[in-house]
């Protein structure tokens, strides 16, 4: 089968399409042929080395195909299943891979393929921290980073119907009106002025209770200043490179703040915790509470293009990759 890997860290010039065996799924293991690809910055993280690994290796932490094998002792799935999954384990981006039956969950009738790759990773982010780092209630004003983005979007569309105020911070105008669209009250550019002080504006001088922030280290003390007393600064992402080191009378002096760097994995280890999350997951999006936008296409073997486009921030929404 065909495969993007890379024998070295570096920019996206390192990936390249390969043939490799796949050979049959071990006991627990089912085989699944992709038929959609999700692209994510964690891909980045492992291809430049922030998230080391052993090389050479492959990328891609969730997809969504059929199930074409099953290993020894694999239950609850059969053979035509569509499934997605995401794993903590790169290697994804290729035509096919068997991957631990306890990590897929069945595609429900009126999801895509292409919805689901897309949603297994981000949108399974959005329900935990929205519904368990820190439970949005509604009244409340939150601030989400790259508004516009995969995980952004379903944040802020999540945000507002359990009936927050959404301030959404974008890099552009044209991902500013679309950031309104999917539910942000309020848009702020980046690089346009202090973060802090219009935040504060918008609140009456209070800040927000939640800082969604994906990006890192350009924006993770501005996010700190953004939040009221006892508010939760959620980092979840290092788009600009890892945050800067801390000290934790910084939390104190802003006002007893709370601080948590969550990964989804830790969200989901158990079997019950990631069923329960992909089935409040999937019964918004068919109840219309989320809208996927899959922004970008590319072919399988488009890999490098389509990180240089997501590190460029010329990305809208989701992008999936199309074996």
């Amino acid at each position: 089968m065909k495969c993007i890997r890379f024998h070295e860290h570096g920019g996206p010039e390192v990936l390249h399409e390969e043939e490799v065996e796949i050979g049959k799924p071990d006991p627990g293991e089912a085989q699944v042929r992709h038929t959609a690809i999700g692209l994510n910055y964690i891909d980045v993280y492992d291809r430049t080395g922030l998230y080391p690994g052993e090389l050479p290796s492959s990328l891609g932490r969730e997809a969504a195909g059929v199930i074409t094998a099953l290993g020894r002792n694999v239950r609850g799935f059969r053979l035509g299943d569509r499934v997605a999954y995401v794993h903590s384990v790169p290697g994804a981006y290729c035509e096919a891979r068997n991957v631990p039956a306890a990590r897929l969950v069945k595609v429900p009738k009126g999801i895509a393929d292409e919805q689901a790759a897309a949603l297994m990773l981000k949108g399974l982010t959005a329900q935990f921290l929205l519904r368990r780092t820190h439970r949005v209630q509604g009244g409340e004003t939150i601030l989400v980073h790259a508004a516009a983005g995969g995980v952004g979007s379903l944040l802020t569309q999540w945000g507002k119907a359990l009936g927050a105020r959404v301030i959404g911070v974008v890099g552009s105008e044209a991902k500013a009106a679309l950031a309104r669209k999917q539910g942000c009250k309020h848009v702020l550019l980046s690089g346009h002025g202090p973060l802090a002080p219009q935040v504060r504006r918008l609140t009456r001088g209070e800040g927000v209770a939640v800082v969604y922030d994906s990006v890192g280290r350009d924006t993770f003390m501005d996010s700190l200043d953004c939040l009221r007393p006892l508010g939760l600064m959620v980092s979840y992402g290092n788009a600009s490179g890892p945050p800067p080191a801390l000290n934790p009378l910084e939390l104190s002096r802003r006002g007893s703040l709370f601080l948590t760097r969550p990964t989804l994995f830790s969200y989901i280890a158990q079997r019950q915790e990631l069923d329960s999350a992909a089935r409040e997951l999937f019964a918004a999006v068919k109840k219309g509470v989320l809208r996927v936008r899959i922004g970008q296409r590319y072919r399988l073997s488009e890999a490098a293009a389509a990180h240089r486009d997501l590190e460029a921030r010329r990305t809208i929404g989701s992008t999936v990759l199309i074996p």
